[in-house]
């Protein structure tokens, strides 16, 4: 037997781990007053493979399948289109609409460090607020996210549609902006020769590939440097970067949420504001998350491309985080992750049920509790205690249970005595608490 490749299963420190991060990023997506939901990961192939649903790399890659009464269906490679068809199935909803989930997407394409086929993706979203604040808190929520974490980050973010305004300043035709978008948010992998080979093959003018590369070879341009060579200052774009760059200022952000003129990101419904998040140290190349502005989905899926849903996203790349995790901390201990609090063991003779029921009591207390029942000599079952970096144990013989008593057994102290089963709750409930 094995696994499917690309999918993996996730247990003991590992599993841990990742259940950490995940309570870390939930805590803080409701601090910042977001809902938590839960959408279908089977759909309609219709709708995975419509128009405004990703493109033909994304059709490419999907997992489809029929069912018994022969309908095309497929599973979920993300959560925004999902999403997306939760409000509009659901045109009641309050907005501005805030809500995250976390689940299980699925991408039949290569397998590489970092990235699987059957992989979490972690979401935020917001509908109904068209101005810049709402990326802003997104970022604002990203790098704290990151902070939390202990993971140094840079967010670089920039604007589909400043973008498509200095292309179109270039003589780019209005039919080639997005094709030449892709191809200039790869250049970091392909470098200038490569962005010159794909303009070419894709029939761009060659004086108009000159302008492009002129650009791009630019050393670190900065936003008024393009706008002034360009001529767009007041286009509708461009006062949407100034927008939000006031507010990256004003909030602090700006050293960590840098401006890229050229960042665009693959996916094709992005209409606005854009963001792709790095290991600032460099140590993983692979984006650690991202989003954007997507303000015609909803619309489109309702039938109204008339009409605007204003929805900006965030989505946190679980399987990158755990590698970076990972390779920083060189192993995942158990130490590192740490599961009980306390270990309860019975010594010979019939302690068993008094062990269950100290366990209940230490449970009601909101106290993570593991019983012994392996029958192995108590050096060995503390000598696993210790290596787990568990800090309790509690042992009862027969002598404390007749008495209605434990031997409380401190790893970290080294000490030993007898108290009553609701004496060793408070105790290690105020140590576990970092009380007095």
């Amino acid at each position: 037997m094995q696994n499917v490749k690309g999918t993996y299963d996730y247990l003991g420190p590992e599993q841990a781990l990742r259940k950490s991060i995940q309570s870390t990023l939930e805590e803080l997506f409701e601090l910042y007053d977001f809902d938590g939901m839960d959408t279908t990961i089977l759909n309609e192939l219709e709708l995975l493979t419509s128009k405004y649903a990703g493109g033909d790399e994304i059709i490419k890659e999907m997992y489809q399948l029929s069912d018994q009464g022969e309908r095309s269906l497929a599973l979920r490679y993300d959560l925004t289109i999902p999403f997306a068809k939760v409000i509009a199935l659901h045109p009641g909803l309050e907005f501005p609409y805030k809500r995250y989930e976390i689940g299980k997407v699925f991408r039949d394409g290569p397998v590489k460090r970092g990235r699987l086929r059957e992989f979490l993706q972690c979401d935020v979203d917001v509908v109904g607020i068209g101005g810049p604040e709402a990326e802003a808190e997104l970022m604002q929520l990203a790098v704290e996210a990151f902070r939390k974490l202990d993971i140094p980050i840079v967010l670089k973010w920039n604007n589909r549609r400043f973008l498509g305004e200095v292309l179109e300043s270039l003589g780019i035709p209005a039919e080639e902006t997005l094709s030449v978008m892709l191809t200039l948010d790869k250049i970091a992998k392909i470098g200038a020769a490569g962005v010159q080979n794909e303009l070419a093959g894709k029939g761009v003018n060659p004086q108009v590939s000159e302008a492009v590369l002129a650009l791009i070879g630019m050393e670190n341009p900065t936003f008024e440097q393009i706008t002034a060579s360009c001529g767009i200052q007041h286009k509708p774009g461009a006062l949407e970067v100034v927008a939000l760059q006031q507010l990256l200022q004003a909030t602090l952000l700006e050293q960590t949420c840098r401006f890229d003129p050229f960042l665009s990101r693959g996916l094709s419904f992005y209409t606005g504001t854009v963001y792709e998040i790095f290991d600032a140290s460099g140590v993983h190349p692979s984006s650690l998350g991202g989003g954007g502005r997507y303000d015609n989905i909803i619309g489109q899926l309702v039938g109204r491309e008339d009409m605007a849903y204003p929805t900006v996203g965030l989505s946190f790349g679980m399987e990158p985080i755990m590698e970076l995790l990972r390779n920083r901390s060189g192993s995942m201990s158990a130490a590192d992750t740490s599961s009980s609090t306390v270990v309860v063991i019975p010594i010979g003779g019939d302690t068993i049920p008094a062990v269950l029921k100290a366990a209940v009591k230490l449970r009601e207390c909101g106290i993570r509790t593991r019983t012994d029942m392996s029958g192995r000599k108590l050096r060995k079952s503390l000598a696993s205690i210790a290596a787990k970096g568990i800090r309790y144990a509690l042992l009862i013989g027969e002598s404390e249970a007749e008495l209605g008593q434990v031997r409380l057994k401190d790893m970290k102290e080294k000490t030993e005595f007898a108290v009553t089963i609701d004496e060793a709750a408070a105790i290690i409930s105020r140590e576990t608490r970092g009380e007095a």
